[in-house]
């Protein structure tokens, strides 16, 4: 995997900006299935399969987290068959600090030994990942399971809760998703996301 040098670069500021941002309100009563996540407090969604992309894909990508006009960076290598996704996030020296492995409906995690309570929820980033990638249809059912819905158009989608409110929205630089920057706004609470693919191949 291609070693990313990320100057100037606070290790432990990545770590507390990204688990505030990717697993704010995670605290639930309710018990999640192996492929479900928080998408809010108390409430949980189902991922849709990594066959439902649609095409298998290798990705070098660069997630920027802005919040409180403060930024930091990750680097991710995300892989997808139609059987199965692994997806990877490493430190600014190249180590691995965390992974995640989907298959069967089935997702196994991994941060790095002594980090638990620091790192993001691979679960989390995998669903930024995927509400950004996966097809529209993917998502329907999943949503509408919790009221919730997801609208696009050709640049942009809209996170809808079941209140009606937005309370994501999704910019696409180019109609092409992996050809040009993603940018992830979250309003509750107020974060910015972006999503550079640095490399991709897809079949």
């Amino acid at each position: 995997m291609q070693h990313y040098c990320l100057h100037r670069l606070s290790y432990h500021g990545l770590i507390g900006l990204l688990s505030v941002l990717l697993v704010s309100g995670c605290t639930t009563i309710q018990v999640p299935q192996p492929n479900q996540v928080n998408i809010a407090p108390n409430t949980l969604v189902t991922l849709p399969t990594p066959a439902q992309l649609g095409y298998s894909l290798t990705a070098s990508q660069l997630i920027t987290a802005t919040w409180q006009q403060t930024s930091h960076q990750l680097p991710v290598q995300l892989q997808v068959t139609p059987q199965a996704l692994a997806l990877a996030g490493f430190s600014s020296w190249g180590s691995r600090i965390l992974s995640l492995d989907y298959t069967d409906q089935h997702i196994t995690t991994y941060v790095m030994p002594g980090l638990g309570s620091t790192l993001p929820d691979p679960k989390q980033v995998l669903f930024n990942m995927m509400i950004t990638l996966w097809p529209l249809d993917a998502w329907q059912q999943p949503l509408q399971h919790i009221g919730w819905q997801l609208k696009q158009t050709s640049h942009q989608r809209q996170l809808i809760n079941n209140k009606g409110v937005v309370v994501a929205e999704i910019n696409y630089q180019n109609i092409h998703q992996l050809t040009g920057t993603i940018t992830f706004t979250h309003y509750q609470p107020n974060y910015t996301i972006t999503i550079k693919t640095l490399h991709y191949q897809r079949q």
